[in-house]
């Protein structure tokens, strides 16, 4: 299947908690909720309509990997851009899978992560207009990367933070 990226909205009120047991504030079958799927189920019909609200999560497929290259170098090889919080993690891999990496970003943590991601989606989108000609992997980047910056524009909106899952 694959290592993909989930990320769940949690309220400030919740900050203290989420720290303490974030994977409690993960679903326990997140790939049935970016599908649209009954949880746990082991055959059923995907809808491929999220199940959670486009508020309270990010699903971001495979290209967390992708995303995580994107904002790693900062200005001319300098420090890692603000945005590179959001996709930061190293899954663990093993003989026989991996184990998952989960990070949490506290509300006051997403200001500057979402002004950096509103820089880097439009220069990226001013890119693709110039370069109309860009790879169906690079249209993909684009697309999620524009996916984290509306979700992380409602965190910032709402005064949220988020817990995310890579695996």
């Amino acid at each position: 299947m694959g290592i993909r990226y989930y990320a769940y909205a949690f309220d400030a009120d919740q900050t203290e908690q989420v720290f303490a047991e974030p994977r409690r504030f993960l679903s326990s079958d997140p790939l049935a909720d970016a599908w649209g799927m009954e949880p746990h189920v082991s055959m059923g019909t995907a809808t491929f309509r999220q199940r959670s609200s486009e508020r309270d999560m990010l699903y971001l497929d495979k290209a967390w990997r992708e995303l995580q290259i994107l904002t790693l170098s900062g200005v001319q090889g300098g420090p890692a851009r603000d945005s590179h919080r959001l996709f930061a993690g190293r899954v663990t891999m093993h003989e026989y899978g991996w184990e998952s990496w989960v990070s949490v970003i506290a509300p006051d943590e997403v200001a500057p992560i979402q002004k950096d991601l509103v820089d880097l989606d439009e220069a990226v989108r001013l890119e693709h207009s110039l370069i109309p000609e860009s790879s169906e992997d690079d249209r993909y980047v684009a697309d999620y990367l524009h996916r984290a910056r509306v979700f992380v524009d409602r965190l910032a909106e709402d005064g949220r933070g988020l817990v995310y899952l890579i695996g």
